[in-house]
């Protein structure tokens, strides 16, 4: 592990801007019947909102809005259910004062979304599905390429490395230079290494502890660990809805070695561990 400062930029967002140079909470807002922690909670507009009303007061700067889960074996859903699901929510966010990130793969869904009033794509399959990269370039709004291989139906079977970090540096920066070459803008680009897509417990903690090498790549990191597997096996195995304070202080690691975003479903504790952080900066 290293320290490692933020970036000093300013991601442009519709008519919002988000300043990188200090600590984001995306907050989750799962509107699927099937996610792994919190699957059917908020699959109904109404209760979407008003969770993402209170993630909000809470402290998230960015709702992330998924219509279809990418847990592991989870099923794939109809692009026109996912956007059935995705449009009115996002329709109803758009009125209030909050950064919208799409959770999809899909061009269609996050067109539609778009449309209604959304302004992150954050695609897990790194733009790879058909008219994806074009897609994105066209809509010209920021894009988090995570690393994944596979599917998550079949992403379990394919965690062999040679070096973990150093693997996952290699793939995302093909995916980049992919994207690059598509015409999206390189000020559109930020990077997540993916935690639980694809690695095991030992991975996933190596990559937390050398996170600070995906600074190399240049672009704004997202770190999404929440609630994951590896967590609950480091805390003797806790359910999804017991690791929180896990969550938390990998998030904060993560933080202290570079990334500008955390996607967290306990935004508040999250928020409060930020807040402390922000504190100590300060008192320097």
């Amino acid at each position: 592990m290293q320290l490692m400062p933020l970036p000093n930029r300013i991601l442009n967002c519709g008519n919002l801007k988000l300043d990188l140079s200090t600590p984001h909470v995306m907050g989750i807002l799962n509107v699927t019947p099937d996610s792994f922690s919190d699957g059917g909670r908020h699959n109904s507009k109404d209760m979407a909102v008003a969770h993402a009303k209170q993630m909000i007061a809470d402290g998230a700067t960015v709702i992330d809005v998924g219509g279809e889960s990418t847990r592991p074996g989870a099923s794939a859903v109809d692009v026109a259910e996912e956007i059935r699901r995705v449009v009115p929510v996002v329709e109803a966010l758009s009125k209030l004062d909050v950064v919208i990130s799409i959770d999809t793969s899909q061009p269609e869904v996050i067109q539609a979304a778009v449309q209604a009033g959304a302004h992150i794509w954050n695609d897990v399959r790194a733009l790879t599905r058909p008219q994806a990269l074009e897609t994105a370039a066209r809509l010209n709004i920021p894009v988090i390429i995570m690393h994944m291989r596979g599917e998550p139906t079949t992403m379990n079977q394919l965690d062999q490395y040679d070096d973990v970090t150093h693997d996952v540096i290699g793939e995302i920066q093909q995916r980049v230079d992919d994207a690059l070459s598509a015409g999206v803008k390189e000020e559109n680009i930020l990077i997540d290494p993916g935690f639980g897509f694809a690695k095991n417990a030992q991975q996933n903690l190596r990559l937390l502890n050398e996170f600070y090498r995906l600074n190399g790549l240049g672009y704004p990191i997202l770190s999404a660990l929440s609630r994951k597997r590896f967590i609950g096996e480091a805390l003797n195995g806790a359910d999804a809805q017991d690791r929180a304070v896990g969550s938390v202080a990998a998030h904060l690691l993560s933080i202290q070695q570079g990334a500008c975003m955390v996607r967290a479903h306990d935004v508040k504790q999250m928020s409060d561990a930020i807040n402390v952080w922000k504190a100590m900066q300060m008192a320097v």
